[in-house]
């Protein structure tokens, strides 16, 4: 299963621009007075995904440098007298993955 995340690929932390936020609003119709505070939004959210595919740089905040990532995520369900938990599987070389992440530019 492949899922999208978005990061922030510089010093500063994750923000969104004032547009983004409002583009953000408008596909999750949030009523456009209320406030969004950016750290509380899911990185895997569909609708923050879909504001970084459309705007790119613009939906950056002020010291964000945002892009989205994709990670094949397999996972296995453990089951003990009925109670479930989810297992994540992590690739074989979740490390080298994670560091080639930042170095694709």
């Amino acid at each position: 299963m492949t899922i999208k995340y978005v990061v922030n690929n510089c010093f500063g932390g994750f923000g969104l621009s004032d547009i983004a936020i409002q583009r953000y609003k408008e596909l999750k119709n949030i009523n456009p007075a209320i406030k969004i505070y950016e750290h509380n939004i899911e990185r895997d959210d569909p609708a923050l995904v879909q504001v970084i595919e459309e705007m790119g740089e613009k939906a950056n905040g002020r010291l964000a440098e945002l892009k989205i990532v994709e990670l094949n995520i397999d996972y296995t369900i453990n089951d003990y007298d009925g109670v479930e938990q989810i297992l994540i599987i992590p690739p074989n070389n979740i490390i080298g993955y994670m560091v080639a992440i930042g170095d694709d530019e």
